[in-house]
């Protein structure tokens, strides 16, 4: 390729993370993540209120704590995970072709900062690429919103590719395969856990196409093109897909969602319920995997991988294993690379 041909940009963005574990930056990044009317879609004044009288100041100081938990010498894991995914994917591109940057949703590098180097490099095309396996309109769809909001004040805006999800992209389900067989080569288990990132109902029931959406086995036991698109169905498939790769009997898969913040009603089963009943029906060894998550971040370190493991040991649970998450590992950055190849 000539040196005077136009590259093609890519930009890798993950969710985000406070700048440091201070009150004050956890705060900050609290602000504006739970300020996005895609996290939490209610109209600008309650919101307002919300986040910045209640869930931000008293919030924070414990998520500090949480982060704290976490934070390692070189920072926040899932932000330094996401450099050495670019470090590890530019050598694998053509480097006449393309460009690589990274971006955080919320905080830092920005999007708007990574948006800026592509720019100034003149690029053809960008692609962007939300690290988010399962779309979601609070993750996937706030990326898209915010890319968008930032070039179409550029004068000139080159072609812009999104990637809305790859849940069926086999190094993707290949990739947690290694992990689980990895984990299973170690120790026998009696259950295999699936743990997703939760989202309220009513942003599920949004997205129903054509009143498909049951919130249910009815809809989300099968994935098809009228839920291609619904978070629920695609956590649903995706757990089917890696049991399946896995060759884990059905009944010893389940599939649950965690995180949740406030007290409206978020799909269900909730991981927390779900430990409980594992407990009561003398469960002792849970293998958990966290699919949705391809860094490790507080939601796996720290929620599933402490927290969830010591609710199960007090319960009677014996043995409590988290896959960890996808990180920089050689089949996922092949992956990755599939993903800019073939959006090229």
């Amino acid at each position: 390729m000539s040196k005077n041909k136009a590259k093609i940009g890519v930009l890798l963005v993950n969710l985000g993370t406070p700048d440091s574990t201070a009150t004050g930056d956890v705060r900050k990044y609290l602000r504006e993540f739970l300020m996005d009317g895609r996290v939490i879609d209610f109209p600008f004044i309650p919101r307002w209120m919300l986040v910045n009288l209640i869930i931000a100041p008293f919030r924070a100081p414990k998520s500090a704590k949480e982060y704290r938990k976490l934070w390692t010498d070189r920072g926040s894991p899932l932000l330094f995970h996401t450099e050495d995914l670019r470090e590890k994917l530019i050598p694998k591109l053509d480097a006449e072709k393309y460009i690589v940057e990274i971006a955080m949703r919320y905080q830092s590098p920005s999007i708007e900062e990574g948006l800026k180097k592509l720019n100034k490099a003149n690029v053809k095309k960008i692609i962007v690429i939300p690290l988010f396996p399962q779309y979601a309109s609070a993750t996937n769809g706030s990326v898209v919103d915010r890319v968008m909001e930032i070039a179409r004040t550029w004068q000139i805006i080159p072609n812009i590719t999104f990637v809305n999800n790859f849940v069926e992209h086999p190094l993707f389900l290949e990739a947690w395969a290694e992990l689980g067989r990895e984990m299973m080569a170690k120790d026998e288990y009696d259950m295999y856990l699936f743990s997703y990132h939760g989202l309220p109902e009513r942003q599920i029931r949004k997205g129903s196409v054509d009143g498909y959406c049951q919130l249910s086995d009815k809809c989300c036991g099968n994935y098809t093109k009228k839920n291609q698109f619904c978070y629920r169905g695609q956590c649903f498939h995706t757990t089917r897909l890696v049991a399946e790769k896995l060759g884990l009997p059905e009944e010893k898969v389940l599939t649950c969602f965690q995180s949740r913040l406030g007290k409206d009603p978020w799909i269900k089963p909730y991981t927390e319920d779900i430990i409980k009943e594992l407990a009561e029906k003398g469960i002792k060894k849970v293998l958990v995997f966290s699919p949705a998550f391809v860094a490790d971040c507080l939601e796996t370190t720290v929620e599933v991988g402490e927290e969830y493991k010591e609710e199960f040991e007090e319960l009677g649970g014996e043995k409590w294993d988290l896959v960890p998450s996808l990180n920089s590992g050689d089949t996922w950055v092949e992956c990755v690379k599939d993903l800019v190849e073939s959006n090229s």
